[in-house]
């Protein structure tokens, strides 16, 4: 193939924009014979010169309404991202030998031939660039809850979306199964349903589980929703039933955001968590609840605890910590701690400035995190 062959590439009905972001849909075959064409591979001014002529053709093309550049988007093809694509030719440009140049090319071409993922989800690493979106830090600074689609925040106590977004990324493949077994106002639930993973999840008030249970709707996954006290033997029982009748044995998540103890009342159930008489109450129903979660747990997948501390009659009450002292009892491999920013506290809201009065004539700092704690089974 010639160099000018490869003009032959670009759609003649597609405007000009610089570009960013977006997507180019090639075709495999077709990119890749222009791409490592061999007469280009035995120098590395032909193989500079081949790269920016495709460089050129992403990054100055013709666009439709949406903004997709397709590049002979015939056959089998594959659909990448933009800039990604763009860094990736420059790195090819930048190369100062052959060797080099080749090694990014040959990159590039499986990253585009190839898909390559783990047991645990469906992140391509050979175009791992692609996946910003998902976090790999220990800090999570998240400035403000996301309210779309059927998230918005009225039930008190319930967690950011973001945090179970995240952990079906990380830790799932499409159509295998998240478990809660604190539904609350459905949050993971939705995100389950978002993401095309099948749910599972149980809450001791049944107003809510009949609220959440009207709003989910699940098109090609199921979203089976159980009213039980999840420190029991006998919900769990149903639980199994669940997956019996979708012939399955096991979830492969299971994300836990129980009550902060008696921070916030949920409800008047002798049972409910936030009802605990005391501490150590609490940290006992609470491991009856992770050891019933651990028995449908699929073995070496994940478990998510999202706590916060606590702060009563002047003693900073490590929550956080002492629910992780009971995952490690019952033989959890932790993997991760992270630290998430607390923003938009409901019972700060707007009281920023009294807060930092009272922790400057006081001796405390105030809440302004909480713990993401990762376990392997």
């Amino acid at each position: 193939m010639k160099d000018n062959d490869t003009i032959q590439l670009t759609l003649e009905n597609l405007e000009s924009p610089p570009i960013t972001h977006g997507t180019v849909i090639l075709n495999k075959e077709k990119f890749i014979e222009v791409l490592v064409e061999p007469n280009i591979l035995q120098d590395l001014n032909s193989i500079k010169k081949r790269t920016s002529m495709l460089k050129d053709i992403i990054t100055e093309p013709k666009k439709d309404t949406k903004g997709i550049v397709n590049i002979d988007a015939n056959g089998d093809t594959v659909s990448l991202r933009k800039d990604v694509l763009i860094s990736e030719f420059d790195q090819i440009l930048e190369s100062q030998t052959i060797e080099r140049a080749k090694y990014y090319l040959e990159r590039l071409e499986n990253g585009i031939q190839k898909i390559k993922t783990s047991k645990i989800n469906d992140i391509n690493i050979l175009r791992w660039k692609e996946y910003d979106e998902i976090i790999t830090d220990s800090l999570w600074i998240i400035p403000e809850r996301d309210k779309t689609g059927k998230h918005n925040g009225f039930y008190h106590g319930n967690f950011i979306p973001q945090i179970p977004h995240q952990l079906i990324l990380r830790y799932t493949k499409k159509n295998e199964i998240v478990f809660d077994p604190f539904l609350g106002s459905g949050t993971t639930a939705y995100e389950a349903e978002s993401l095309n993973r099948n749910f599972i999840g149980i809450d001791i008030q049944k107003k809510l589980v009949d609220f959440v249970g009207k709003n989910v709707e699940p098109k090609n996954n199921f979203s089976d929703l159980i009213a039980g006290d999840s420190t029991k033997i006998e919900t769990f029982e149903k639980v199994k039933e669940v997956l019996k009748n979708h012939k399955k044995k096991n979830v492969q998540l299971a994300i836990l955001h129980p009550p902060y103890a008696d921070i916030i009342k949920f409800s008047d159930l002798k049972d409910d968590l936030s009802n605990a008489k005391s501490l150590k109450e609490f940290l006992e129903k609470f491991a009856e609840v992770l050891e019933n979660s651990i028995e449908i747990l699929e073995n070496v997948r994940y478990l998510a605890i999202v706590i916060g501390d606590k702060y009563t009659a002047g003693e900073w009450i490590p929550l956080g910590f002492y629910c992780m002292n009971e995952a490690q009892k019952l033989g959890l491999t932790l993997k991760s701690i992270i630290i998430k920013n607390m923003a938009g506290n409901r019972a700060k809201q707007n009281k920023e400035r009294i807060w930092r009065y009272r922790a400057l004539s006081s001796d405390y700092y105030i809440f302004k995190h909480e713990y993401i704690l990762i376990f392997k089974k």
